[in-house]
């Protein structure tokens, strides 16, 4: 067949018996294509004898809002019936996202091919690189930044931080006890903007102080900050935790990442397993805070004075925000969501805004049942831009890397797993352009322009998973 309707096509080869037409919302939308439409179309989507179904032939559109009106209201003179009697908005939602996911997946590949690693150099996006490990720790690594004597410090989710330097790395002793919890542990380090005067690191990390929730352990993402002294942390003073009884027995979404700007400190908490209270201003799940760096409130904080509201948070609405940065030419703060099923994100965080998890979203559960039918709401943020499949978007920053001219002042952001490094062209607050620049190396958790102009990544590999730590600098 070479001209259709994508959707006509694959509704079409459904044939939904109720039997079928119940496990769409309940079960796994994976199963139920290759139960209803392989036959047809190939086991890929990429056609038989019904032609395929990741080709560009859109006939009635190709926007979201076009497919899901396809489904639900049918074209009678292509055999195409109206599935609003038999599927609520939700189960329509997931098909939405099972057609996205699977084109985006053929065109994923066809990218991964040019992505050729030739004697050992990589090209793309007007750039020829290399690609070279550092160093290695003893686990997951998750986050990097830079001393002023060329050393790095890279914390390991299990509770250690190393410095490594020319080659050579060494434990970090003292630091505080982490909660190793499923997702948590050890997270975010990142030195004070004036660190040559003052001396401060700021720590964040999972830690349980006694809580219980539902009778198992709780925890919750605890910041800190303190000094280096002879390998030895030293001088350590709290600046956020939470009570216990906000604290969570879920292992996930925890954050958690630091941004500076002008004396203040903003960082990151994921939802923690518990959906709804991303939407609570009293609960800490799911929230962007801004402090002083010394741990106060400021003053002028959207919700400062709110009744029963935490007065650090800055906004709301967020499932896992996993990178974080500011963007120098323009002030804007950005962050990356860890999202559902379908439903990374982008976003420009501003000052009391609702981002909008789990009322919209433009993902399903990874189990292929729905969460919402709603994309859009009133009041609620839209996303600057969101992968379908998810790539599961980690650390992000903003390219200050003087050996990568052509690079330089884009978005960098990495993929667990896709193991993608992505390069983001950002115009006036808007995302214009996504171009993948590095594949297949590795789970990218956190990227970092580095002092001498090149781009640092680190990566874990394997099952239990071991981190190393990589550098990107130019081939010639």
């Amino acid at each position: 067949m070479n001209t259709k309707t994508l959707i006509v096509i694959l509704l079409a080869s459904f044939a939904l018996t109720a039997t079928a037409q119940n496990r769409i919302g309940s079960g796994d939308v994976d199963d139920l294509y290759q139960e209803n439409c392989a036959s047809c179309h190939g086991d890929d989507l990429a056609g038989g004898s019904g032609g395929s179904l990741i080709d560009d032939e859109w006939l009635h559109g190709d926007s979201d809002a076009d497919i899901a009106a396809s489904i639900r209201d049918g074209n009678p003179d292509m055999g195409m019936p109206a599935w609003k009697g038999a599927l609520d908005e939700k189960q329509i939602r997931s098909l939405v996202i099972y057609i996205r996911e699977m084109k985006a997946k053929s065109l994923q590949e066809q990218v991964a091919e040019r992505l050729v690693d030739e004697g050992g150099v990589f090209t793309a996006a007007g750039h020829s690189y290399k690609l070279e490990t550092l160093g290695e720790g003893e686990g997951m690594l998750w986050s990097i930044d830079f001393m002023p004597d060329g050393a790095m410090l890279v914390t390991q989710r299990d509770g250690v931080l190393w410095r490594f330097r020319n080659g050579e790395r060494t434990k970090v002793e003292g630091i505080p006890e982490v909660w190793q919890h499923g997702q948590g542990g050890l997270l975010e380090v990142a030195l004070h903007p004036d660190y040559e005067k003052n001396g401060w690191i700021y720590l964040s990390y999972s830690e349980h102080t006694g809580a219980q929730e539902r009778d198992k352990d709780a925890g919750m993402t605890t910041v800190v900050r303190g000094r280096i002294e002879n390998d030895t942390w030293k001088d350590q003073e709290r600046l956020f935790r939470v009570d216990g009884e906000h604290h969570t027995s879920s292992g996930a979404h925890y954050g958690s990442r630091f941004v500076f700007d002008d004396g203040y400190l903003f960082f990151s908490i994921g939802d923690r397993g518990r959906q709804d209270r991303a939407q609570d201003l009293n609960r800490p799940n799911g929230k962007v805070y801004r402090i002083h760096d010394d741990g106060r409130v400021p003053a002028d904080n959207p919700f400062v004075g709110v009744e029963g509201a935490l007065p650090e948070i800055w906004s709301y609405g967020h499932r896992n925000p996993q990178g974080m940065d500011r963007d120098p030419q323009t002030g804007l703060l950005w962050d990356s969501e860890h999202g559902p099923r379908g439903g990374d994100e982008i976003n420009v965080v501003e000052k009391g805004k609702n981002y909008g998890w789990p009322v919209i979203t433009y993902g399903m559960n990874y189990n292929g049942t729905p969460i919402t039918d709603k994309t859009h709401q009133e009041g609620m943020e839209q996303p600057k831009l969101y992968w379908v499949p998810s790539i599961a978007v980690a650390g992000i920053d903003f390219c200050e890397c003087s050996a990568f001219p052509a690079w330089n002042g884009k978005l960098l952001a990495g993929g667990m797993a896709s193991e993608e490094l992505h390069l983001l062209t950002i115009e006036n607050g808007e995302v214009t352009a996504d171009e993948i620049i590095l594949k297949g190396q590795g789970r990218i958790r956190d990227v970092a322009s580095g002092p001498d102009g090149g781009i640092y990544l680190l990566l874990n590999d394997g099952s239990p998973r071991k981190g190393r730590i990589a550098r990107m600098s130019p081939a010639d």
